[in-house]
Protein backbone atom coordinates (compact mmCIF):
# COMPACT_ATOMS: atom_id res chain seq x y z
CA UNK A 1 0.00 0.00 0.00
CA UNK A 2 0.99 3.76 -0.70
CA UNK A 3 2.28 5.78 1.91
CA UNK A 4 -0.19 9.29 2.98
CA UNK A 5 2.35 11.89 3.58
CA UNK A 6 0.44 15.46 4.44
CA UNK A 7 1.90 18.68 3.37
CA UNK A 8 0.90 21.53 5.54
CA UNK A 9 0.12 24.09 3.68
CA UNK A 10 -0.58 28.42 3.45
CA UNK A 11 -3.84 30.10 3.98
CA UNK A 12 -3.83 33.10 1.49
CA UNK A 13 -5.46 35.36 -0.66
CA UNK A 14 -5.47 34.09 -3.74
CA UNK A 15 -6.70 34.46 -7.77
CA UNK A 16 -7.86 31.90 -10.07
CA UNK A 17 -10.17 32.26 -12.80
CA UNK A 18 -12.85 34.80 -11.73
CA UNK A 19 -12.40 33.89 -8.57
CA UNK A 20 -10.05 36.24 -6.04
CA UNK A 21 -10.94 35.38 -2.25
CA UNK A 22 -9.34 33.18 0.57
CA UNK A 23 -7.49 29.82 -0.27
CA UNK A 24 -5.83 26.58 1.03
CA UNK A 25 -2.54 26.02 -1.45
CA UNK A 26 0.57 24.68 -1.84
CA UNK A 27 3.10 24.95 -5.13
CA UNK A 28 2.01 21.78 -7.05
CA UNK A 29 6.28 21.05 -6.47
CA UNK A 30 5.66 19.32 -3.32
CA UNK A 31 3.04 16.91 -4.12
CA UNK A 32 4.34 16.25 -7.56
CA UNK A 33 7.98 15.11 -5.51
CA UNK A 34 6.36 13.09 -2.73
CA UNK A 35 4.07 11.41 -6.02
CA UNK A 36 7.41 11.21 -7.76
CA UNK A 37 9.09 8.65 -4.98
CA UNK A 38 5.95 6.65 -4.18
CA UNK A 39 4.01 8.58 -2.04
CA UNK A 40 0.52 9.94 -1.88
CA UNK A 41 0.02 13.70 -1.14
CA UNK A 42 -2.59 14.85 1.52
CA UNK A 43 -2.68 18.76 1.77
CA UNK A 44 -3.46 19.84 5.20
CA UNK A 45 -5.05 23.07 5.13
CA UNK A 46 -4.81 25.25 9.12
CA UNK A 47 -7.40 23.37 11.28
CA UNK A 48 -8.57 24.81 14.61
CA UNK A 49 -10.41 22.02 16.40
CA UNK A 50 -8.62 21.05 19.43
CA UNK A 51 -8.33 17.31 18.58
CA UNK A 52 -7.70 17.83 15.16
CA UNK A 53 -4.05 16.45 14.66
CA UNK A 54 -3.84 14.25 16.61
CA UNK A 55 -7.08 13.03 13.88
CA UNK A 56 -5.03 13.84 11.47
CA UNK A 57 -1.83 12.19 12.21
CA UNK A 58 -4.24 8.58 13.14
CA UNK A 59 -4.43 8.87 9.70
CA UNK A 60 -0.89 9.60 8.23
CA UNK A 61 2.30 7.77 7.17
CA UNK A 62 4.80 10.30 6.73
CA UNK A 63 3.87 14.39 7.79
CA UNK A 64 5.98 17.03 5.65
CA UNK A 65 6.12 20.44 7.28
CA UNK A 66 6.46 22.87 4.60
CA UNK A 67 7.89 26.48 3.97
CA UNK A 68 5.85 29.45 4.27
CA UNK A 69 5.52 32.85 6.31
CA UNK A 70 7.78 33.49 9.04
CA UNK A 71 7.17 32.25 12.56
CA UNK A 72 6.15 34.58 15.16
CA UNK A 73 9.08 35.70 17.30
CA UNK A 74 6.78 36.12 19.63
CA UNK A 75 6.73 31.89 20.21
CA UNK A 76 10.53 31.97 20.97
CA UNK A 77 10.46 35.28 23.53
CA UNK A 78 11.85 37.70 20.65
CA UNK A 79 11.10 41.38 19.27
CA UNK A 80 10.11 40.73 15.70
CA UNK A 81 13.28 42.41 13.59
CA UNK A 82 11.96 45.03 11.02
CA UNK A 83 12.39 42.42 8.27
CA UNK A 84 10.52 39.81 10.04
CA UNK A 85 6.62 39.88 9.42
CA UNK A 86 3.20 38.40 8.10
CA UNK A 87 3.65 35.47 10.15
CA UNK A 88 0.54 33.25 10.59
CA UNK A 89 -0.67 32.51 14.05
CA UNK A 90 -3.32 30.02 12.93
CA UNK A 91 -0.89 28.33 10.79
CA UNK A 92 2.49 28.09 13.51
CA UNK A 93 -0.25 26.75 16.07
CA UNK A 94 -1.86 24.15 13.59
CA UNK A 95 1.67 22.91 12.70
CA UNK A 96 2.89 22.90 16.34
CA UNK A 97 -0.10 20.83 17.38
CA UNK A 98 0.97 18.71 13.99
CA UNK A 99 4.18 18.01 15.19
CA UNK A 100 3.24 17.34 18.85
CA UNK A 101 1.06 14.49 17.38
CA UNK A 102 3.57 12.81 15.05
CA UNK A 103 5.99 13.11 18.27
CA UNK A 104 3.73 11.09 20.41
CA UNK A 105 3.04 8.84 17.66
CA UNK A 106 6.10 8.37 16.21
CA UNK A 107 6.13 9.22 13.00
CA UNK A 108 8.74 10.18 10.41
CA UNK A 109 9.00 13.82 9.90
CA UNK A 110 10.83 16.06 7.26
CA UNK A 111 10.27 20.10 8.17
CA UNK A 112 11.30 22.43 4.84
CA UNK A 113 12.74 25.63 5.41
CA UNK A 114 10.00 27.50 8.12
CA UNK A 115 9.32 23.54 8.25
CA UNK A 116 12.90 23.09 10.39
CA UNK A 117 12.92 27.18 11.61
CA UNK A 118 9.17 25.79 13.27
CA UNK A 119 10.48 22.59 14.50
CA UNK A 120 13.57 24.19 16.04
CA UNK A 121 11.09 26.87 17.81
CA UNK A 122 9.16 23.98 19.23
CA UNK A 123 12.24 22.47 20.87
CA UNK A 124 12.80 25.13 22.86
CA UNK A 125 15.35 26.96 20.18
CA UNK A 126 15.65 30.58 18.89
CA UNK A 127 15.82 31.78 15.47
CA UNK A 128 18.33 34.61 13.84
CA UNK A 129 15.45 37.00 12.19
CA UNK A 130 17.49 38.18 9.27
CA UNK A 131 20.69 36.16 8.17
CA UNK A 132 22.25 38.45 5.86
CA UNK A 133 22.70 40.39 8.63
CA UNK A 134 24.82 37.54 10.31
CA UNK A 135 26.29 36.66 6.83
CA UNK A 136 26.74 39.91 5.25
CA UNK A 137 25.09 38.55 1.74
CA UNK A 138 21.47 37.58 0.10
CA UNK A 139 22.62 34.31 -1.46
CA UNK A 140 20.27 32.66 0.59
CA UNK A 141 17.66 34.49 -0.56
CA UNK A 142 17.25 36.65 -3.69
CA UNK A 143 14.44 38.69 -3.38
CA UNK A 144 11.51 37.89 -5.27
CA UNK A 145 10.15 34.52 -6.37
CA UNK A 146 13.40 33.68 -7.19
CA UNK A 147 15.91 30.64 -5.44
CA UNK A 148 19.01 31.28 -4.29
CA UNK A 149 21.74 28.04 -4.87
CA UNK A 150 24.07 27.05 -2.04
CA UNK A 151 26.58 24.09 -1.72
CA UNK A 152 26.09 22.26 1.97
CA UNK A 153 28.32 19.84 3.68
CA UNK A 154 26.80 17.26 5.42
CA UNK A 155 27.95 15.75 8.87
CA UNK A 156 29.77 12.42 8.86
CA UNK A 157 27.49 9.84 9.83
CA UNK A 158 24.06 11.79 10.14
CA UNK A 159 20.67 10.05 8.66
CA UNK A 160 21.31 12.81 5.92
CA UNK A 161 24.71 12.34 4.79
CA UNK A 162 23.01 8.81 4.00
CA UNK A 163 20.54 10.09 1.80
CA UNK A 164 22.22 12.90 0.08
CA UNK A 165 25.68 12.54 0.26
CA UNK A 166 29.16 14.36 1.29
CA UNK A 167 27.75 17.63 -0.48
CA UNK A 168 25.01 18.90 -2.64
CA UNK A 169 24.25 21.83 -4.30
CA UNK A 170 20.62 23.38 -2.82
CA UNK A 171 17.85 25.41 -3.87
CA UNK A 172 17.16 28.10 -1.12
CA UNK A 173 14.55 30.96 -0.23
CA UNK A 174 15.26 31.97 3.11
CA UNK A 175 16.04 35.15 4.99
CA UNK A 176 16.06 33.65 8.76
CA UNK A 177 17.87 30.74 10.11
CA UNK A 178 18.02 28.42 13.02
CA UNK A 179 20.34 29.88 15.64
CA UNK A 180 20.04 27.00 17.95
CA UNK A 181 17.62 23.56 18.54
CA UNK A 182 17.91 21.90 21.81
CA UNK A 183 17.50 17.62 21.63
CA UNK A 184 18.70 18.11 17.75
CA UNK A 185 21.96 17.45 16.03
CA UNK A 186 23.53 19.49 13.25
CA UNK A 187 23.54 17.82 10.22
CA UNK A 188 24.79 20.16 7.31
CA UNK A 189 26.18 23.90 7.47
CA UNK A 190 26.41 26.22 4.56
CA UNK A 191 30.15 27.71 4.10
CA UNK A 192 29.35 30.69 5.38
CA UNK A 193 27.94 28.58 8.93
CA UNK A 194 24.66 29.24 8.58
CA UNK A 195 22.86 26.05 9.85
CA UNK A 196 20.93 24.28 6.94
CA UNK A 197 19.88 20.97 8.21
CA UNK A 198 19.26 19.31 11.86
CA UNK A 199 17.81 15.89 12.23
CA UNK A 200 16.99 14.14 15.81
CA UNK A 201 19.44 11.70 17.32
CA UNK A 202 16.87 8.78 17.69
CA UNK A 203 16.04 6.48 15.22
CA UNK A 204 13.02 8.04 14.59
CA UNK A 205 13.00 9.66 10.84
CA UNK A 206 13.10 13.15 11.97
CA UNK A 207 14.66 15.35 9.51
CA UNK A 208 14.60 19.49 8.81
CA UNK A 209 16.45 21.57 6.25
CA UNK A 210 16.49 24.83 5.38
CA UNK A 211 16.44 24.55 1.32
CA UNK A 212 13.73 23.39 -0.88
CA UNK A 213 14.12 19.66 -1.84
CA UNK A 214 10.37 19.74 -3.80
CA UNK A 215 12.09 22.04 -6.08
CA UNK A 216 14.39 19.66 -7.85
CA UNK A 217 15.04 16.38 -9.09
CA UNK A 218 15.03 14.24 -5.22
CA UNK A 219 18.57 13.63 -4.12
CA UNK A 220 17.30 11.07 -1.55
CA UNK A 221 15.60 13.63 1.49
CA UNK A 222 11.96 12.79 0.37
CA UNK A 223 12.68 9.37 -1.15
CA UNK A 224 14.19 8.61 2.60
CA UNK A 225 10.65 9.91 4.25
CA UNK A 226 8.12 7.86 1.56
CA UNK A 227 10.46 4.92 2.90
CA UNK A 228 9.95 5.95 6.41
CA UNK A 229 6.60 5.74 5.64
CA UNK A 230 6.53 2.92 4.17
CA UNK A 231 8.12 0.88 7.32
CA UNK A 232 6.21 3.09 9.50
CA UNK A 233 2.94 2.34 7.63
CA UNK A 234 3.83 -1.44 7.93
CA UNK A 235 4.10 -1.64 11.90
Amino acid sequence: MLPVIGLTTYREQAAWGVWHQRADLLPAQYAGAVEAVGGVPLLLPPVAAADAAEAVVARLDGLVVSGGADVDPARYGAAPHPRTSAWRPDRDAWELALLDAADAAGLPVLGVCRGMQLMAVRAGGTLDQHTPDLVGHDEHSPGGDAFGTTSVATDPGSRLAALVGDKVTVACHHHQSVRDAPGFRAAATAADGTLEAMEATSERFCVAVQWHPETAADVGLLRGLVEAARAYSAR
